[in-house]
């Protein structure tokens, strides 16, 4: 099982974010803390480095999170519009 921690400011945009959003959102939390990282079965899931990888939790709306290789630690650094996505 890996802990799931999420940056204040992708908690604040995940707040303006649609219900339907925020309900994916829950649970892609819960599928990173009970399967890692690796979460092959999201829309548009990639790696986009070494250790952080992302998905769309709906059209605009994109998570992106990261793992120290080796570590149960995954943090969320980013879920909000795919615009203002740090990729």
């Amino acid at each position: 099982m890996y802990r799931v921690t999420v940056k204040k400011t992708a908690l604040k945009r995940i707040a303006k974010a649609p219900e339907a959003v925020r309900l994916l959102f829950d649970e892609l939390a819960e599928d990173l803390e009970l399967h890692g990282p690796v979460q092959k079965g999201w829309p548009n899931y990639s790696p986009l480095g070494k250790s952080m990888y992302h998905c769309h939790l709906a059209y605009s709306w994109v998570a992106c999170w990261y793992n120290e290789e080796n570590s149960i630690e995954i943090e969320v650094y980013y879920a909000g519009s795919r615009e203002d996505a740090p990729y």
